[in-house]
């Protein structure tokens, strides 16, 4: 059997007297999309955190290839995993090119300088998401879309085995969501693999190979679109009554009706 890409066992975590993650199993393959979904505050940034060793884990394991992420170097582990979070907190004006650069540094020689292939991935990375004609303008003066495609464009020049991305859709018009879907879904055609978040469930029907709902701290449901996303499912972890329908592919579009019940991590008292 081929390892994942990325795994998480009985992963816990805990905020105090909060109990956030309650024993998350999960496995991303490698040249896959897995889109993470559920309620706000289910916890599912807390893992993407956990995984990047943001936060520190309660007990469970996560591996990246095979690795237990505990034991990396955070140079090693930048290696393995980029992130793309909902928004960076960068206040400084660095240009675009400059953000994007810095998605090298785990590669980057005992000295820390950019070698000319450094500023060349950077470049085709700044191409690939298109944003090259950004190249020269301060971080500052963009849109909180074009930041989130500066975001993308400086974790897939990190060159790391396994993408986190953070409602990175969120910021974004139609048009650049399915650009940057396209994105991720060139990176794991080239052999990558990526955990995504988002709150878009038809989107993520349609872009990812499957879809795990998290509820209650827990992996509630995970598989094929199709399988996952039910009306019992979306009931259980949304609390919603929704009708599933089927595109003329077959994937499932998620049209939600009204409000049924408190989703089940409210009802477990979960608020991570």
């Amino acid at each position: 059997m081929t390892q994942p890409a990325l795994s998480f066992r009985d992963v816990a975590v805990r905020a105090g007297e909060r109990e956030i993650l309650r024993g998350v199993d999960l496995d991303v393959p490698v040249g896959k999309i897995v889109t993470l979904a559920g309620a706000n505050g289910a916890g599912k940034t807390t893992l993407l955190r956990a995984a990047s060793r943001v936060i520190a884990t309660e007990r469970g394991a996560i591996r990246v290839a095979g690795e237990d992420v505990a034991r990396l170097s955070r140079r090693r582990l930048a290696q393995q995993i980029a992130v793309v979070p909902q928004d960076a907190a960068i206040s400084f004006p660095f240009r675009v090119e400059e953000v994007v650069l810095m998605g090298r540094s785990p590669h980057l020689g005992v000295f820390g300088f950019e070698a000319a292939a450094d500023v060349e991935k950077a470049a085709l990375a700044m191409e690939t998401v298109g944003i090259t004609h950004l190249a020269d303008r301060s971080l500052l003066e963009l849109s909180g879309g074009e930041r989130q495609l500066v975001l993308v464009a400086r974790a897939i020049a990190q060159a790391a085995r396994v993408l986190l991305l953070d409602e990175p859709t969120a910021h974004l018009d139609l048009r650049h969501r399915v650009a940057v879907l396209s994105v991720v879904k060139g990176f794991v055609a080239r052999g990558g693999s990526a955990l995504v978040v988002s709150h878009d469930l038809t989107l993520a029907a349609r872009q990812s190979h499957s879809v795990a709902l998290l509820a209650a701290g827990r992996i509630l449901a995970s598989g094929a679109p199709a399988d996952v996303l039910t009306p019992d499912t979306l009931r259980e972890v949304f609390g919603v009554e929704a009708d599933v329908l089927h595109d003329a592919d077959g994937a499932p579009v998620v049209v939600p009706r009204s409000i049924a019940q408190p989703p089940r991590g409210d009802r477990a008292g979960n608020a991570g």
